[in-house]
């Protein structure tokens, strides 16, 4: 089978996660790095055993001439990015937030949908073990065929603190929207995977934590289109009993017309059917890289799609829905209102 080319843009925090997948990977080849710290890109190179570090990303493109780029970069650098991975005709998988603004995503979608090229946001969490086993019970019908709620509770424990989100991620304490924007986004895009679209939302959103600028605390209510409800329950602030609240960001309860599915924090499944006990649901998953190798699994969907020709989950066009619910959360909080997704 044919091997993959791919170059790498953005050495930060979360970077990591993508270069332990990347070398993990049949069928790819990362040949090079970019960094606008020509260092760190090198240190990168060395541990992973990758081949070129380069700070300018058109000259690595140009050199390289890659199949596809993995963009691993703020928000505000993408447009400018994809257009250079365009021109390149390179294929991208692209890390959300997918850009600043609805804007300015809507550009990104339409460059490439007119372009040769194929892009798919790196939206990992619906790649996380346990809503791909739970989807697979929802699609068996075990709790049953109508689907009444979906419930999340996110409890992280990483931003009470003055010098809050510490030294992973400090610019967080700068954004002037946080908790939708930068994590909540990735359960909108679970709640679509596991519910199907979502037509109305009602939000009420808080900073619980004066030291930083934007919400720590969310309640969102959900309807979908199918007539299910759903509800996140988010707090960065108040903290978690679970040994690794980071393993998976929160648990889930899930309620059809003949019973219950859960999610704990520990990633542990039961099922649970009207008149009957709850009954773990036994499957295994790996605790290995992030939240149970969810990272490895995003990008071997990218890879197999584009060695198959398969469609992508999170194909950029489709990922825009995420972001009018995203946009509607802000939206409907402002206005304290319920607010319809267009």
């Amino acid at each position: 089978m044919k091997k993959l080319k791919g170059v790498c843009v953005g050495a930060g925090y979360f970077s990591q996660f993508h270069f332990d997948a990347w070398q993990r990977l049949e069928h790819v080849e990362i040949t090079a790095v970019c960094d606008v710290d020509k260092h760190k890109a090198a240190g990168v190179c060395t541990k992973y055993g990758f081949k070129n570090a380069y700070e300018d990303v058109a000259e690595m493109l140009q050199i390289e001439n890659p199949d596809f780029i993995d963009i691993i970069t703020p928000p505000e650098t993408h447009l400018s990015l994809c257009q250079l991975a365009i021109t390149n005709n390179a294929h991208i998988i692209c890390q959300k937030p997918l850009a600043p603004s609805y804007a300015e995503s809507v550009e990104i979608a339409k460059i490439a949908k007119d372009a040769t090229v194929r892009m798919m946001v790196h939206e990992n969490f619906r790649f996380m073990p346990w809503y791909r086993e739970i989807k697979k019970l929802l699609d068996q019908k075990v709790v049953g065929e109508k689907l009444h709620t979906i419930n999340l509770r996110m409890r992280m424990g990483d931003g009470w603190q003055e010098d809050a989100y510490m030294n992973r991620q400090p610019y967080f304490r700068e954004m002037e929207r946080l908790l939708i924007y930068e994590t909540g986004v990735h359960f909108i895009d679970v709640f679509r995977y596991l519910g199907g679209e979502i037509s109305q939302v009602y939000a009420k959103l808080r900073t619980l934590n004066k030291n930083i600028k934007g919400e720590d605390f969310a309640w969102v209510q959900l309807d979908f289109a199918q007539g299910a409800l759903g509800f996140i329950d988010a707090n960065r602030y108040n903290e978690n009993t679970a040994e690794d609240p980071r393993l998976t960001f929160g648990s889930i309860l899930i309620e059809g017309n003949k019973g219950s599915l859960r999610s704990y924090d520990d990633g542990k499944i039961t099922v649970q059917l009207l008149g009957q006990e709850e009954v773990e649901h036994k499957y295994n998953f790996k605790r290995i890289n992030f939240a149970g190798d969810c990272v490895f699994a995003t990008q071997q969907h990218f890879v197999n799609c584009l060695l198959s020709g398969q469609p992508f989950e999170n194909e950029v066009t489709d990922y825009l829905k995420n972001l009018e619910v995203q946009d509607a959360v802000y939206a409907s909080n402002e206005r304290g209102i319920a607010v319809e997704i267009a």
